[in-house]
Parts: structure tokens; sequence; C-alpha cells
């Protein structure tokens, strides 16, 4: 499968998918660390993840899918919600836990 539709199968398969360098066990920068913190600390009980370092296409091809230059990069139900920055401030504003709510009931 092309990685272009193994990303979007991704994203279509899972409500929240967070693309990341590492685990969320093993994080392996401090964005993708912080990032997954504030999903889990929002109610995300589970998500979905995929380490972009095992996968040199996907983390090659992700910026060009997705038009976001960065790591980590978050999706829900379907959508580019952004990188840490953005997920920092939805989670502080309580935005991330609403948007996380609704992705889990679905």
């Amino acid at each position: 499968m092309p990685v272009l539709e193994r990303i979007q199968s991704e994203i279509e398969t899972h409500p929240i998918v967070l693309f990341m360098k590492g685990t969320p066990q093993f994080p392996m920068c401090g964005f993708s660390s912080r990032t997954s913190q504030a999903l889990k600390l929002a109610g995300a009980n589970s998500f979905h993840t995929v380490n972009v370092l095992e996968d040199p296409e996907v983390r090659a091809n992700l910026p060009r899918f997705s038009n976001w230059p960065t790591f980590p990069q978050l999706f829900i139900n379907g959508e580019l919600i952004g990188g840490c920055d953005i997920t920092l401030e939805l989670y502080e504003s309580g935005e991330l836990a609403r948007m996380i709510a609704e992705a889990q009931k679905a």
C-alpha cells in the first residue's frame, strides 16, 4: 500500500491518532512527550500512535500529506489538530477534553 494511503488509513481507522517520535511510554522528543501527556490528562483513555522514527516513509511524507511541517501531529476524527503548542493550548482551555470526549463517543 502506498505511504499516503497508509497515512489516510491510520487517520480514518482511529478516532485519535498521534504521529510522534517514539511512543507514549518512551517518547524520543520533548514535544511528543508533552503532547501525549496532554492527551492523557485531557481524558484520552486510549489513542493510536505512529512512531515516525520507525517508519521513514511516513516521517518523510506526512508533512506533505497534512501540510504541517513538524512532529508530533495530532488528528482527531480525521482532522489535523496540530502539533505540540496547539495541543497544549487546547488542553489548557479545556477544548481538548471536549474534543476527546466527542471522539471517544463515536
